[in-house]
């Protein structure tokens, strides 16, 4: 009716179209796509699909930083244990180059204190930091969606 569109049936008297129109998936996707245009793939806190990789440094620190990912999961922040055996240097790397906002490194120093090395994405190294400490700080960040 807006375009005042009509067409010529088979019995030569005019008609109005009907036209159905669906997108439900269609405006979604683009949504997305502005979305990672718009950050570019380096998500806020709040938003990011993996907010939190936790750096074992070696095999032995696994444990632990399993322990934290418990923790960390319990106050609803997505997280993932990074166990490949790979030096530190290069997850580091990796997670930077993934945009993840926050990486946590675990060593000897960390179990020792009940701690982990904060880097923060765009700030760098934060230095060591409680756990429930750092609890405190990104579910703040989450809370205030900065």
């Amino acid at each position: 009716e807006r375009f005042d569109m009509t067409f010529t049936n088979e019995k030569g008297t005019k008609e109005r179209p009907y036209m159905l129109h669906r997108a439900l998936f269609g405006s979604f996707e683009r949504f997305i796509g502005v979305l990672i245009e718009h950050y570019a793939g380096a998500f806020p806190t709040w938003l990011a699909p993996e907010q939190v990789w936790i750096l074992p440094i070696s095999d032995k620190h696994i444990d632990y930083s399993n322990q934290v990912a418990t923790k960390l999961r319990a106050a609803n922040i997505r997280v993932v244990v990074k166990s490949e055996s790979e030096t530190i240097g290069k997850k580091i790397r990796l997670g930077e180059t993934q945009k993840i906002p926050y990486l946590l490194v675990v060593g000897d120093k960390e179990i020792a204190a009940d701690s982990v090395a904060v880097r923060q994405r765009g700030q760098g190294d934060l230095g060591a930091m409680k756990v429930d400490k750092f609890i405190e700080k990104i579910t703040e960040e989450i809370k205030n969606k900065s």
